[in-house]
């Protein structure tokens, strides 16, 4: 990558959150990366479907290149939320396999059309103008980091790993004990400015 290739750039950032997402699922089980962490059920797989739906449908059909697999969990007839989890039929080999195919076909896309290239959201609100291919590559790449984020925290309640990737934490080095007296520190801050203590 140059200084002056800006879709490169916009790539490399959109690719850093993908692995940062898909990261999340290594190590664990299938229960683990199904395993609802939040009141709204939220999982590591489920993310990781998600995504794949979400860039099918901006790097294929908002351009006019639709992705060649129909996805059932996007239809206007779907379940509320399906595309937020895993049936038992759906392995985790079947929705990293389906995000792998999902990603060549964006990258196809990203790769094939120009930055300034015009595509259409139908799920936006009307635009006559449309919306070009870099609008769209910063519109999914805050989106799947923001997901990427969702999975940290889902990850760190299932085993307590974090970061961006493998030996990447982003923290600092300490060992349970100082996170548990962190963690405790924090709590008794909180309770006393809520006047709890």
């Amino acid at each position: 990558m140059t200084a002056h290739d800006p879709k490169a750039e916009l790539l490399r950032y959109l690719n850093s959150a993908r692995d940062a997402l898909l990261w999340k699922l290594d190590g664990l089980s299938e229960y683990a990366v199904r395993r609802p962490l939040t009141p709204t059920g939220t999982n590591l797989l489920g993310l990781v479907k998600h995504v794949a739906g979400v860039e099918s449908e901006y790097f294929g059909s908002v351009f006019g290149r639709p992705f060649p697999e129909t996805l059932p969990w996007l239809a206007e007839d779907a379940e509320d939320n399906a595309d937020m989890w895993a049936t038992a039929d759906e392995s985790r080999a079947d929705v990293t396999a389906l995000y792998t195919r999902v990603r060549a076909h964006a990258d196809a896309t990203v790769a094939a059309l120009p930055l300034d290239a015009i595509g259409h959201v139908p799920w936006w609100p009307a635009d006559p103008e449309g919306v070009t291919l870099h609008r769209v590559l910063v519109h999914v790449t805050a989106e799947l980091n923001r997901h990427a984020g969702h999975a940290d925290i889902v990850r760190e309640l299932i085993d307590g790993t974090a970061g961006l990737r493998a030996g990447v934490s982003n923290l600092p080095e300490h060992d349970g004990d100082w996170w548990t007296r962190h963690r405790d520190r924090l709590e008794r801050a909180a309770r006393e400015a809520a006047g709890q203590d």
